[in-house]
């Protein structure tokens, strides 16, 4: 079975010929689970926090974000850090790639950068309803402080700005309630506007698949398998687990 495993990996190109080894150190089950989960990521919809304190709150979004296959997480940091709580994330984080920036405004300019339009969640005037927002390109969605919401550069810099609606008393969602209604509709919207376009890309699979590879390995075998990945010249995909994220398994 893992031979047969290995021609649809290698055929597939998430393992090259050098790496063919790493499959044989890991249970069949397990291979093919992680291509069944790579091959339903998403680089279309990515997701940014831009102050968002609370350590739980933090922690669903990025299990909210695992859940719906989005792969790419932007965090700012605002008053608290960024140390998500290990019980609600479910080690949801360790198969995401987190992108720690410095500033909201940087955050958007590398997002722009590589493609998307940026959408921040807001109540005031001019905001859309969620069904509005047009994906006609890949777009991120960024969600602010617990308290304040996005910041005034946020809301000056962001292409579009959306809001849920809602038929009750209470204005708005807790942050990690909406971010998980936000990705749900966006996912489901994006999947059909995109086709093609929604998967991630050849390139960006290989490394996935190589280090969520890794990922699941324990121990001394996974030190073994970091250092022959490492003298092959493979670039692993660090930021996969941020440092201030626990890594238990």
């Amino acid at each position: 079975m893992h031979s047969d495993i290995k021609e649809v990996l290698l055929a597939e190109g998430l393992l090259a010929e050098g790496e063919l080894w790493l499959a044989d150190w890991l249970r069949p089950e397990r291979l093919l689970r992680l291509r069944e989960v790579l091959m339903r990521r998403t680089g279309y919809i990515a997701v940014a926090m831009e102050a968002v304190d609370d350590g739980h709150n933090q922690a669903a979004i990025l299990r909210s974000a695992e859940a719906f296959g989005v792969q790419h997480v932007a965090v700012i940091e605002g008053k608290q850090p960024f140390q998500p709580s290990k019980g609600v994330t479910q080690g949801a984080h360790k198969w995401l790639t987190i992108h720690r920036m410095p500033s909201v405004g940087r955050a958007i300019d590398a997002l722009h950068a590589r493609g998307f339009q940026v959408y921040a969640t807001d109540l005031g005037d001019g905001a859309q309803p969620i069904d509005a927002v047009d994906l006609a390109r890949p777009t991120a969605i960024l969600f602010g402080n617990e308290k304040d919401g996005v910041s005034p550069e946020a809301r000056e810099r962001a292409d579009g700005r959306f809001y849920i609606p809602m038929a009750g008393f209470v204005q708005s969602f807790n942050v990690s309630v909406a971010a998980a209604i936000a990705l749900y509709e966006l996912t489901r919207r994006a999947r059909e506007t995109a086709g093609d376009r929604y998967a991630l890309d050849a390139d960006e699979r290989h490394r996935l698949y190589v280090t969520w590879c890794l990922r699941s390995l324990h121990g001394a075998t996974r030190e073994e398998a970091r250092r022959r990945l490492e003298a092959s010249g493979f670039a692993l995909e660090e930021d996969l687990v941020d440092e201030a994220v626990d890594d238990g398994e």
